[in-house]
């Protein structure tokens, strides 16, 4: 049997880290099997349906390397096929006819909290239904012994039969609910594996009832934990609960977030740098814990500075042009270019990365406390023989940089790296850098002349 997953995001929102990790979940998890990850989007609820939401989700999704197999499938082109799914059940006796108003089951519900709402209609025949009244048709749910879900990864899990009601698969208007239309288009789509979310694990027991009232083959079923902040709570939009899109707004590389996604709830051992490569050799249920995955933005960062690190610096200089100002001329992006392997080290988002390129395009007006505090207590001096000796330069290189001011330190009775951090203040305007004389080669003696004469 040739395994198929799915991802069936609702394109009702931008792609969120829940979302995003369960669709690297089934990717993986297709891909280590040798089959195939299938994307319907499930758009049939047409009011909150919104076409900009599904090109997000298929963005966010190729920008995180996630590779789908087949066309893309539209959960409302389907929608005959679900009624007639629906009429199949009733006619072969594993769904009926209610009649029952949903005020009534209100009312019923507000009078007996406690107890399972059963239909009048369950058993009726035919000929006992009105002719003039708009009918729901509902599943036939067992009310008695329990349902077994073998779960890829919470284990058997039983579900007393006597707690389940039976649920509406198409509602009086003719519409399918979201139960019946899941079901119809898993199997139509050949979907051997569903991973998800444990929030759906009581849809997995309903759900097992109407492929067993079609006769169909059920699926396995794997429910995933879900994500908690690092305090054990619900993840919220402060504490992580970000669309993708703002990850990558952020300064984050697409494999750092597919990384952090991976070891949220999942494990290889020790790794935590892992690349998708790995995961698709390594990725199996078996590495998904029982408990909810903890998200840490620290974490995130700390994977993120490792591909910067890491990054080839021609595709890093690619991606950081989003981040830096749009009126830069060519002499001050070839700086930042020349200057991306001292950067880069320092940097935990690109947003770090385009903050320290500064240093390449114009001396700070504004001068961290540090460094106003140095020039305002600098002997004229040595801010005189700091500048006359870059003047003096016929040449321009990081060694003879650091020899002449190597010399300059010694005629002023001061240690090398106070000179290095006068450098900084004067021509950098702030007190971290890489090597000063690696940035001062690269600015070119004409622009350290300016930055020095600068007030």
């Amino acid at each position: 049997m040739t395994v198929v997953t799915r991802f069936a995001p609702s394109p009702t929102g931008v792609l969120h880290t829940g979302s995003a990790r369960t669709a690297l979940f089934c990717y993986l998890y297709a891909k280590n099997h040798g089959g195939k990850m299938l994307l319907r989007i499930e758009d049939t609820d047409r009011e909150r349906s919104k076409q900009q939401y599904t090109d997000a989700i298929i963005e966010e999704l190729t920008w995180l390397g996630i590779e789908w197999n087949d066309d893309i499938v539209m959960q409302s082109h389907n929608i005959e096929r679900h009624k007639q799914v629906a009429y199949k059940l009733l006619e072969i006796g594993a769904a009926y006819k209610c009649y029952v108003s949903q005020e009534e089951i209100a009312k019923f519900r507000e009078k007996h909290p406690n107890q399972k709402f059963q239909s009048p209609w369950r058993d009726k025949t035919e000929e006992d239904h009105p002719s003039d009244s708009h009918a729901v048709i509902r599943l036939k749910a067992p009310d008695s012994g329990s349902t077994l879900v073998k779960d890829l990864i919470l284990g058997d899990i039983e579900f007393n039969n006597q707690e389940m009601d039976d649920m509406v698969l198409l509602r009086s208007d003719g519409t399918p609910t979201y139960m019946l239309a899941v079901v119809v288009d898993d199997h139509d789509m050949g979907v051997t594996h569903i991973i998800r979310g444990d929030d759906h694990l009581t849809n997995a027991f309903r759900q097992t009832h109407i492929y067993k009232g079609m006769g169909w083959y059920i699926p396995a079923f794997g429910h995933m934990p879900l994500i908690h902040d690092k305090h054990g709570k619900k993840l919220s939009k402060r504490t992580g609960a970000l669309g993708v899109d703002e990850y990558r707004k952020l300064g984050y590389l697409p494999e750092a977030v597919a990384n952090h996604l991976l070891r949220l709830g999942w494990s290889h051992g020790d790794d935590e740098i892992i690349s998708m490569e790995q995961a698709i050799e390594w990725f199996d249920t078996s590495g998904i814990g029982k408990s909810p995955a903890r998200f840490d933005i620290s974490k995130l960062n700390h994977i993120n500075s490792h591909y910067i690190k890491n990054c080839d610096e021609d595709r890093l200089f690619g991606v950081l042009k989003e981040y830096l100002a749009k009126d830069l001329d060519s002499a001050q992006l070839s700086r930042i270019r020349a200057g991306l392997s001292g950067l880069k080290d320092r940097a935990q988002t690109l947003k770090d990365l385009a903050d320290g390129a500064y240093i390449y395009i114009a001396k700070h007006k504004m001068l961290d406390e540090k460094s106003r505090s140095m020039i305002a207590s600098l002997p004229k001096e040595l801010k005189h023989d700091i500048s006359s000796a870059v003047s003096a330069l016929s040449e321009w290189s990081q060694q003879l940089l650091t020899d002449t001011f190597t010399d300059l330190a010694h005629k002023h009775e001061l240690k090398l790296p106070i000179i290095m951090q006068t450098l900084r203040a004067l021509i950098l305007g702030t007190s971290s850098s890489p090597s000063i004389f690696s940035v001062m080669q690269i600015l070119g003696k004409e622009e350290c002349l300016k930055r020095l004469h600068m007030e």
